[in-house]
Formats: C-alpha cells, sequence, structure tokens
C-alpha cells in the first residue's frame, strides 16, 4: 500500500476508533464545558480582569480544550503498539508517517467538534467576539496549529508508554499546563517567583494571541510566539516518532 493511499485509510481507521470510545469522547466534549461554568460561576466573581470574566476566561478554556482533546492521541497509539495491530500495518507497507499521520488527524478533526461545542456554550454564557473575519481566521489558525502540534507530542509519548494505561499520564500533563499561564487570571497577579515560567511557556502565547484575535486587541509578537512553539514540537516529534516506531514495531 503506497504512502499516498494509506494516509487517509489510517485517518479514516482512528476517526472510526475515536467515535467506538465514547467515554473519551464524551470527556473530552464535557470537561472543558465543565472547567468553564466551575470558573465563570464559582471563581468568576471574585477575579479581576479588567472585563467581563467569561470573555477572559474562553480563550483559556479553548486552550485546555485543544490540549486534552490532542493528548488523547497518546492512549490510541499505545493501544495499537500493544496489540500487535502494527505488524499487520508494516506487512501491508503503511510507514510511521501514515500510521501516526492518521491518528494526528483523527485527533484534530476530534477536537474541532470540541471547540465547536466550546464556542456554543461560550456564547451562551455571555461571550462576545468583536473580531472580524480576518481576526476569526487568525484565531482558529492558531488553535489548528497548536491541536496538530500537541497531537503530534502526543503520539511521541504513546511510543514511549509501554502501556495505554502509562499513556494516560500524559494528559494530566498537557491538561495541568494552561493552569499556570494567563488562561484563567492575569500572569501579574500570581506570586512572583511564578511568573518568568507562566510568561515563558507555551500554553500563555498562544492564549495571548487567541484572546487577542478574537477581541480585536493588539497581539504583539504573541502570535509569532505561539507558531515557533509549535513549529518546535512538530520537529522533534517528526525526528523522534519514525526511530520510536521502527524500535516499538521490531
Amino acid at each position: 500500500m503506497s504512502e499516498l493511499v494509506a494516509w487517509p485509510v489510517m485517518t479514516g481507521r482512528a476517526v472510526r476508533l475515536s467515535l467506538r470510545n465514547l467515554d473519551a469522547l464524551l470527556t473530552s466534549f464535557l470537561l472543558p464545558v465543565m472547567v468553564m461554568l466551575l470558573f465563570v460561576y464559582l471563581f468568576g466573581g471574585a477575579i479581576q480582569t479588567g472585563t467581563d470574566y467569561v470573555t477572559y476566561a474562553v480563550p483559556g478554556v479553548l486552550v485546555m480544550c485543544a490540549s486534552y482533546g490532542a493528548s488523547l492521541t497518546a492512549v490510541a497509539v499505545s493501544q495499537d503498539m500493544s496489540r500487535g495491530i502494527v505488524d499487520r500495518f508494516r506487512s501491508m507497507g503503511v510507514g510511521a508517517g501514515a500510521f501516526l499521520g492518521g491518528h494526528v488527524a483523527a485527533g484534530t478533526v476530534r477536537n474541532l467538534a470540541s471547540l465547536v461545542i466550546v464556542f456554543v456554550v461560550a456564547f451562551l454564557l455571555g461571550f462576545r467576539a468583536e473580531a472580524d473575519l480576518q481576526g476569526w481566521a487568525g484565531a482558529a489558525g492558531v488553535l489548528v496549529v497548536f491541536v496538530v502540534a500537541v497531537s503530534a507530542v502526543s503520539a511521541v509519548a504513546g511510543l514511549l508508554a509501554r502501556t495505554p494505561e502509562a499513556a494516560g499520564g500524559f494528559t494530566f500533563v498537557v491538561l495541568f499546563l494552561p493552569y499556570p499561564s494567563s488562561a484563567f487570571v492575569p500572569v501579574h497577579t500570581m506570586p512572583r517567583w511564578l511568573h518568568g515560567f507562566a510568561e515563558n511557556q507555551p500554553a500563555t502565547p498562544i492564549i495571548e494571541s487567541v484572546r487577542g484575535l478574537l477581541l480585536d486587541r493588539p497581539v504583539g509578537s504573541d502570535p509569532w510566539k505561539a507558531l515557533a512553539w509549535c513549529g518546535g514540537f512538530l520537529l522533534v516529534s517528526a525526528a523522534l516518532s519514525g526511530r520510536l516506531f521502527r524500535d516499538r514495531a521490531r
């Protein structure tokens, strides 16, 4: 099977597997919504951000949603590697690119559906974007690139993990990352010793880019920083995935 044919076949297979895993699918849809409701209704009144809290929090919830949904790719890849089905794929000429690319593409599709749900709930809660078409396109582009990058890193994590349970630990790491950032509170309100990490970790420029683009505010260099982080994730993932796939598939 040629790589050109294998890519859509592996993508379709990974999408079908996602649809069959209803527990993970519902969690990826509902968890970000529950987090948004929690922060808006329980904590929002006590947090001062200079604007309606739902308006401030939605970009952070979107990135959290993308992070968690993309991290599920690690579990899916690990499950395939532990079941021996990869040997059958290799006998059919399916390489690392098509196999992992299918999982990354399926994760992206799953995340886009989840992001749409988060947007609908956000609008029901009172979120209003001030962006024009260009701003919406820019915010969507940043989110999609981020989803692809995290999905690629998750695929590598799935190759490294020896069991699906161990791969599930990666979801905790990715889910936690938006908290010490500008997702839910301004960085300047955090303890001083945390400022350096919060300002320079990957979630902050991604969130600030999405927030600025959706609210039609200056974004400065944040989009370039966000794309640099995502590009770095993709390069590292591409460099490691082929070698790790060959080692695990021996």
